[in-house]
């Protein structure tokens, strides 16, 4: 299945060198946007799988627009195409504060623009694929730190949502937020994938979330997790 690309970035150069990565990588290229304005237009015109996208950008940063294409979902019902897109944040700094301001935006993961051209086309399939890139100890370590400086208690603002899953969904979440993939969940726990899959399903719908990169944050908000434990 062909996935299509949304190539966000305010740097021609960088654009032109993504392109290429990904169109080598089998990935359609949808489009190209210099700054968070032109992203947000031709998320909603293109209608791509996924939008990768940089954070410091003229106009309109990646945050704010990756929190406006992510609002689009709420309207899927009068825009179906808007409800597509998932957005990959790629970004010089992997530890940027600013990364985890996207993820609460809406975005599914990042990934360093240090990274190998293999390893891009490989994140836009897991990201279009539903899944989150968030199991390296540096991401769950800044996303930790950021939920500290944000404010009272978030354990107490996730009882209520925690309160809705079952022990095994709970063991689900901590293996989702750990960075298990599917496939990975079903060999910990000696079950199908199809069925883990269906786990990780009913956890987003019970708690609200809107993709895996939310259960992350959820069960770091709750303290089910711990970076480096």
């Amino acid at each position: 299945m062909t996935v299509s690309v949304l190539v966000v970035d305010d740097q021609p150069l960088v654009r032109h060198a993504v392109r290429e990565i990904l169109i080598d990588g089998g990935l359609t290229v949808a489009g190209e946007a210099a700054n968070g304005l032109d992203a947000v237009r031709l998320a909603k015109t293109a209608a791509p799988d996924v939008v990768l996208m940089d954070i410091r950008m003229p106009e309109l940063d990646g945050i704010a627009a990756t929190a406006l294409i992510c609002a689009q979902h709420a309207s899927a019902a009068q825009d179906d195409s808007a409800a597509q897109s998932r957005v990959l944040i790629l970004t010089t700094f992997e530890e940027d504060e600013n990364v985890v301001a996207a993820l609460r935006a809406g975005a599914s993961g990042f990934i360093g623009k240090g990274a190998e051209p293999d390893e891009i086309v490989r994140a836009v399939r897991t990201i279009h694929g539903g899944e989150a890139l968030l199991s390296s100890t540096a991401t769950r370590a800044l996303i930790e730190r950021s939920i500290r400086r944000g404010g009272s208690d978030p354990a107490a603002r996730c009882t209520s949502a925690l309160a809705l899953l079952t022990p095994r969904e709970r063991g689900v979440l901590v293996l989702v937020a750990e960075g298990f993939a599917n496939a990975e969940i079903a060999a910990e726990l000696t079950i199908s994938p199809h069925t883990a899959k269906t786990h990780v399903n009913r956890i987003m719908a019970k708690v609200g979330a809107r993709d895996r990169a939310q259960l992350v944050i959820l069960a770091y908000e709750a303290g089910l997790v711990v970076a480096g434990a």
